[in-house]
């Protein structure tokens, strides 16, 4: 996992966590206690979307034995093939003690989304892992929900998805019989895959779509 990060990230001050510039030291936890996996407001489900995997390893960021992992993309400067746990993604701890984002610098973020609606994508919100390079989505000036990766079945009975598709491809000039039998090919396990993002606004559902 590993690639450039350009974007500082801070880490969200926690009662349980301390800093000493980017060294973070946490607490150990009981381990008979168990541990619920933080909330993602942008990413609400990473175990269903497979970029969180119940998997106890000891996170290179707290270096404390964790029941989850994260198994998505990592842009930093060095090499981090490390396992990182859920805690230190949503505290920030990660990405500040690495220098790290955990979705590549969004180059298409409109104009009306805060930044600190970018800085909690990038750099506290679980990524994940598409065929190209990944893109989230936005709509009424915020990041949409990550749902996850998706097929032709998924989204035969979500018009909204289906139309933000169709437009994808217009934008590339592929005809619409083209378009048509490109979005049946698509499969969560295939060599195509749509990727599937809810509005937290409006509700509407966006996509986009890309292949090997």
């Amino acid at each position: 996992m590993d690639q450039s990060a350009n974007h500082a990230c801070l880490p969200t001050p926690l009662a349980s966590t301390t800093g000493r510039g980017q060294d973070y030291e946490m607490p150990v936890e009981e381990t008979s206690t168990p541990q619920k996996l933080p909330q993602f407001r942008y990413h609400p489900d990473p175990v269903g979307t497979g970029s969180i995997v119940a998997d106890e390893v000891s996170c290179v960021s707290c270096e404390q034995r964790r029941p989850y992992t994260y198994t998505g993309p990592v842009y930093a400067e060095e090499e981090l093939n490390e396992a990182i746990c859920p805690w230190c993604i949503a505290d920030g701890s990660a990405a500040s003690r690495f220098d790290a984002t955990f979705t590549d610098a969004m180059w298409a973020v409109p104009d009306d989304v805060p930044e600190d609606v970018t800085e909690e994508v990038l750099c506290r919100t679980p990524g994940f892992t598409g065929w190209l390079q990944e893109e989230w989505l936005h709509h009424c000036g915020d990041a949409a929900a990550f749902l996850g990766p998706v097929g032709a079945s998924e989204v035969a009975d979500l018009p909204d998805a289906l139309d933000a598709l169709r437009n994808e491809y217009r934008g590339y000039d592929w005809p619409a019989d083209k378009i048509e039998e490109f979005i049946l090919t698509l499969d969560r396990n295939g060599l195509a895959t749509a990727y599937l993002f809810r509005c937290l606004s409006c509700g509407v559902h966006l996509a986009y779509a890309d292949f090997a």
